[in-house]
């Protein structure tokens, strides 16, 4: 095992980019999916700031997945205008999300927590401002005709590593947070409960 990764952590998540952040920064983990309602918890927190839905919405996962490793629950949530949006349920949405961003500014709220036995231990979150550029209903088809139905699972609609990084005139952020997680709060996080060498 490589000396950096530690003991090893459950990630309560099948996030693709999380995953990938994981193993990119040498964090040993087990992938497994936390079974919670996130629409019906975002609807009781409904007037509640978007930073601390994404973290309520964090710690219900990584307490959902009842383990005596650390468990490591994320989510993001993106705020347009006032109106916070969720991952698009069909295209058709996807692309009136799409129209809506258009030469706006997004705030992507990213949220972490672990949990260990079922108990939160810890609770962080992130935010970045991206300017949405005008986008012509022809990109729109044109950049759905390629990115769907991957994009399906983003909030936002965009895999910022892929071709989703011409959505954007400019960024204002950390790029982990872009990406879905707070992860360099997250690290400190772990080798502060020893689950990595400090």
């Amino acid at each position: 095992m490589n000396s950096l990764a530690g003991e090893g952590i459950v990630l309560a998540s099948n996030s693709a980019s999380r995953k990938a952040m994981l193993e990119a920064a040498g964090v040993a983990f087990e992938a497994r999916s936390a079974d919670i309602d996130e629409r019906g918890l975002e609807a009781e927190m409904e007037d509640a700031d978007p930073a601390e839905i994404a973290q309520a919405l964090a710690a219900a996962k990584a307490a959902a997945v009842g383990d005596a490793r650390l468990v490591l629950g994320s989510d993001s949530l993106v705020e347009v205008d006032g109106r916070r949006f969720d991952k698009p349920a069909s295209r058709e949405q996807a692309a009136e999300h799409l129209r809506f961003f258009s030469g706006k500014v997004m705030t992507l709220h990213s949220a972490a927590a672990l949990a260990k036995d079922g108990q939160i231990v810890w609770v962080g979150s992130d935010f970045a401002r991206l300017r949405v550029r005008e986008l012509s209903d022809e990109f729109i088809e044109a950049y759905l005709d390629a990115e769907w139905p991957e994009v399906s699972y983003c909030v936002g609609v965009f895999r910022i590593e892929g071709p989703g990084v011409q959505l954007f005139e400019s960024i204002m952020g950390d790029q982990f947070t872009v990406l879905g997680m707070p992860l360099l709060q997250v690290l400190a996080a772990l080798r502060e409960e020893g689950a990595l060498p400090s």
